[in-house]
């Protein structure tokens, strides 16, 4: 083998290397697939998450540990599904810390007796039929568990969160959103895993640049709200 082959075998490695380390300890690139966190996020936003003292993994697998950050209050959050591992990610804020007890009456969130002001949210807070609730989980007022956390989707109205199966284990969560680097305007569909309904929105966009957000490009969002 000649030297000129094994250095780019050595410099692929690297390339290679670098870019799991990334992918795996720093940042990943995940899309908004649904309305639940409008109007912070909406469908088609394209953000950089942050692993970065939340969570490490290995690329392409399930693989991967928590780390020494936890998220704080009202703080944005990816967290792998509770409820099976073969759905996407999900992305929704904090609202109840481990120890916390939580209620939802009278149109708002109640922290130990203390309703939370709340500036984001679109919709009604309310809490869900019985009949909508996993069946291992009784519903409100709750303590949340140690390591847990409750979470919701900014639209009350159409998200699908804590109040209907319970708090996010620690382990479960991935890191959180730093900024938005694309946000496309196109149907649902393109963003529910269709690869062929994800291209023409891609298409679209390049021969339609009035589909781009333009205005919500380098959106960040710090490590709160």
């Amino acid at each position: 083998m000649s030297v000129k082959v094994k250095n780019e075998i050595i410099a692929w490695f690297w390339v290679i290397f670098a870019f799991m380390l990334i992918n795996g300890t720093l940042a990943q690139a995940r899309v908004i697939p649904s309305g639940s966190m409008e109007n912070t996020l909406l469908v088609g936003d394209h953000l950089i998450m942050s692993r970065l003292g939340y969570d490490a993994g290995v690329p392409f697998t399930n693989w991967h540990v928590p780390l020494w950050r936890n998220p704080r209050r009202q703080q944005i959050i990816i967290f792998q599904s509770p409820n099976t591992r073969n759905q996407p990610d999900l992305i929704k804020r904090v609202i109840g810390l481990p120890g916390e007890t939580i209620d939802i009456h009278h149109g708002a969130v109640w922290i130990n007796g203390k309703m939370l002001k709340e500036d984001y949210t679109t919709g009604p807070t309310n809490l869900p039929d019985r009949s909508e609730l996993l069946p291992s989980f009784r519903g409100l007022p709750l303590t949340v568990p140690e390591n847990g956390y409750f979470v919701m989707g900014d639209n009350r109205g159409n998200s699908y969160d804590s109040r209907y199966w319970g708090t996010v284990p620690r382990k479960d969560i991935l890191g959180t959103p730093v900024t938005i680097y694309m946000s496309v305007d196109a149907p649902d569909d393109a963003w529910n895993g269709n690869v062929g309904d994800r291209l023409l929105a891609y298409g679209n966009a390049l021969l339609h640049p009035s589909k781009i957000r333009w205005k919500r490009l380098f959106d960040t969002f710090g490590n709160s709200r």
